[in-house]
């Protein structure tokens, strides 16, 4: 029989116990703007944990990774009620929110990244804003959770959003291994789900089609990308967690050497391995 991967409870009322003195304070940001549906219902799930202060793109940035903006200058509108948009990307929100005093009063204790409308899962967290947007916290040593959901505008995030309060309560009163930053990937089925199974990033095949078309006016453009094809062979892949019924959570990497290649990189250097 095939062994699971640990689980953890289904969704359930839980009720955050903090300090009367020093609440939490929680930076949510997103890659579908700072007025998304999955975002509203983040927001308000975990506005019972502490003082939450949202900082996010005015508009779509799916799909623009860790990309950051040095080529122009980032406008800013203040929402009200802590609410603050940036025309920029989500890895920009958190720089700003991070290192713009008006936005936080202090450093937050963790940061939010979603609720995606729409999956990140296996080679997707290469491409997602989202994962960005919460990594970007995590290589500033604050531990940070990026959430995204099957489906779009028309789910029912209100589930999602109850789970993900738990997660951050949890992660909130968890002690931090060696005191390494924490960067959790998150996704969700669409609709109701039976738990949360802890997963590995798994390897998905897209087909890789290339598009040519004219505009009106006679010039070519081209389309990308296309549909997963296969969630690939990973054991406790996260792809297969939510296609079970479960939501994923996958522990993600900061430190990107590769230590197994450390030889191989020698030889092609021609120096020596001593």
């Amino acid at each position: 029989m095939q062994s699971r991967a640990p689980l953890i409870s289904a969704p359930t009322q839980f009720l955050y116990k903090t300090s009367a003195m020093v609440r939490p304070l929680i930076l949510i940001t997103n890659d579908d703007g700072a007025h998304a549906k999955g975002l509203r219902a983040l927001r308000a799930a975990v506005s019972a944990l502490g003082q939450v202060v949202v900082v996010a793109p005015t508009f779509e940035q799916s799909g623009m990774s860790h990309t950051i903006t040095i080529d122009r200058p980032l406008r800013h509108i203040d929402h009200g009620d802590d609410i603050h948009s940036i025309d920029g990307t989500p890895a920009d929100c958190v720089y700003l929110a991070l290192f713009e005093k008006r936005f936080l009063p202090r450093r937050p204790d963790i940061v939010l990244s979603g609720i995606n409308h729409g999956a990140n899962l296996g080679t997707s967290v290469f491409y997602s804003g989202t994962v960005a947007g919460a990594r970007e916290a995590a290589m500033r040593g604050i531990p940070a959770i990026a959430l995204s959901m099957l489906g779009g505008e028309d789910v029912d995030f209100g589930p999602s959003a109850a789970c993900a309060t738990e997660l951050c309560a949890r992660l909130l009163s968890t002690s931090r291994p060696n005191g390494q930053a924490v960067l959790l990937n998150v996704n969700f089925p669409k609709g109701s789900f039976k738990g949360v199974r802890v997963s590995r990033v798994g390897r998905q095949i897209y087909e890789e089609n290339v598009i040519p078309r004219r505009d009106p006016g006679g010039r070519e453009y081209f389309w990308i990308g296309g549909r997963v094809t296969d969630n690939g062979q990973v054991e406790n892949a996260d792809a297969h967690a939510v296609a079970d019924g479960y939501a994923s959570l996958t522990p993600l990497e900061l430190e990107p050497t590769k230590n197994e290649h450390w030889a191989l990189a020698t030889a092609i250097a021609g120096v020596s391995n001593d």
